[in-house]
């Protein structure tokens, strides 16, 4: 039943295939230097067209008192590039009951993080969406604000996370027994909890291009397991009564998902330096984006198991072969991926 479940997932994914891991949001910084006085920063994605749709607006009494400074800047990957601006904001007063807004927000279906950081050590971070691309901002503002904002960007990027939803959809179609899948899930979370943490706070640097091609090829490896395994019970006659010797996915899963949960942190860990982090409280911003990351993967845990309830009391009669079609269909989505990323990048 669970395949049967991995099926439909892989049916809901298909057209989702070639957007896999693309999250890009615009990102607004101010910084206060001095009363009245901050430094802003405009970041907004050129690739994905949305540099010539979004336009700051900022509260009244505010303008700039410079032009702009432009630089390019690469993304995650060599699909995208961003637009970073930086200026000098004037302002003739405080901030607190002025309103910021994004001109066109409401025509796209991305979103803008505000984030304001005062010279108090105070911040204010908020997520401007299409369907409410404004927002007031607070006489006060505190950790709740970055709480929940980067946690709700944290279940965004697992749940808009294909690539990485495939990986964890693999390891439960390989993992037989609740306490193995613990274990195997547990090993997964805190490799990538620590490469996300290491990789946003400077202590290592890799590559994007590099990472997020070898993410696809983690799911690749497992997609190989499974049609391995699959093959092997379809060729067990009475000739050769026992399957083939399981490979090291199958025999101990959770050194497999722990090598490869560090390359998936790393992953985490771009798609957070696009969004951007407030700058007095980046060790709160990342606990509780990673809070977000694990409530997300939790989510799609869930409804892969009530998938699976729900098909076994429907009991719907599906062709063996469907059984390696899911296999093949996962590793055909990374091997595309993979494809995509390397030639991406060259």
């Amino acid at each position: 039943m669970l395949r049967l479940a991995a099926a439909c997932v892989l049916s809901l994914a298909l057209p989702l295939v070639a957007g896999a891991h693309q999250l890009s949001p615009g990102f607004f910084g101010m910084t206060e230097t001095a009363p009245d006085r901050y430094d802003a920063r405009w970041k907004v994605s050129v690739s994905g067209g949305l540099a010539d749709v979004l336009s700051p607006e900022l509260p009244e009494g505010c303008a700039v008192a410079s032009p702009p400074r432009v630089h390019m800047v690469d993304g995650v990957t060599a699909l995208n590039e961003f637009r970073l601006q930086q200026a000098t904001v004037l302002c003739a007063g405080p901030l607190a009951g002025g309103t910021f807004r994004v001109a066109g927000l409401e025509s796209t279906n991305t979103d803008v993080l505000l984030s304001i950081v005062y010279a108090d050590g105070t911040s204010f971070s908020h997520r401007l969406l299409p369907s409410n691309p404004s927002v007031v901002i607070p006489e006060s503002a505190g950790v709740l604000d970055v709480i929940g904002t980067y946690t709700v960007l944290g279940v965004e990027h697992i749940l808009v996370g294909i690539d990485h939803l495939l990986f964890v959809l693999a390891l439960l179609l390989l993992v037989s027994g609740w306490r193995r899948l613990v274990w195997t899930i547990t090993a997964f979370t805190l490799a990538h909890s620590v490469t996300l943490g290491a990789a946003t706070l400077g202590w290592v640097h890799v590559s994007g291009a590099a990472v997020e091609a070898t993410i696809a090829l983690s799911i690749l490896f497992l997609a190989t397991e499974l049609a391995r395994r699959e093959a092997s019970l379809a060729a067990t006659t009475l000739l050769h009564p026992a399957p083939a010797a399981p490979g090291l996915a199958l025999r101990q899963p959770w050194i497999v998902a722990f090598a490869f949960g560090l390359l998936h942190g790393f992953g985490f860990a771009g798609a957070l330096a696009e969004i951007g982090l407030p700058e007095q409280a980046i060790p709160l911003a990342l606990l509780f984006f990673n809070v977000g990351v694990e409530l997300g993967q939790l989510l799609f845990i869930a409804a892969v198991l009530a998938l699976v309830w729900l098909l076994r009391r429907l009991r719907p009669v599906w062709p063996a072969w469907t059984r390696r079609a899911v296999a093949y269909g996962i590793g055909s989505m990374a091997a595309f991926w993979m494809l995509e990323r390397i030639l991406s990048a060259v």
